[in-house]
């Protein structure tokens, strides 16, 4: 399984987690009783994202400027702290490969103004750490 679709699989496991309060092993096995399989890399960002699930939100917030975390959308929240998390955590992954991952997962997801939004909050991001 490419890294997109283990992405797409992550997005799904840390979307899910947002309407449950299983822990993130009691998802991995729940999506494990209903899927064929769950990418090694889809494990590290979902149980990564929820470790550092604060920091990231913390690092979302700074960024959307005149956004309330609690304004943003479920689908956009998790699109973010996964790509957020990459940036932030993942040393083989650009960051902007992360971004332009996080895009299309909006564009699929979400909509096409959603995708705008997600991109200027990971820009900004970004362009933070220089």
């Amino acid at each position: 399984m490419n890294r997109y679709k283990q992405r797409e699989q992550a997005f799904a496991l840390i979307f899910q987690s947002l309407f449950t309060e299983s822990s993130p092993e009691e998802i991995i096995e729940t999506a494990l009783e209903e899927e064929t399989a769950i990418g090694d890399y889809s494990k590290e960002l979902f149980l990564g994202v929820c470790e550092k699930k604060e920091k990231l939100d913390e690092i979302i917030s700074e960024h959307s400027t005149g956004w309330k975390l609690s304004r943003i959308s479920k689908v956009n929240i998790s699109i973010l702290r996964l790509a957020v998390y990459e940036i932030s955590y993942v040393e083989d992954v650009p960051d902007s490969v992360a971004i332009n991952e996080a895009v299309e997962l909006a564009k699929k997801y979400s909509t096409k103004e959603d995708a705008g939004f997600v991109n200027g909050i990971l820009g900004a991001y970004t362009r933070s750490l220089i």
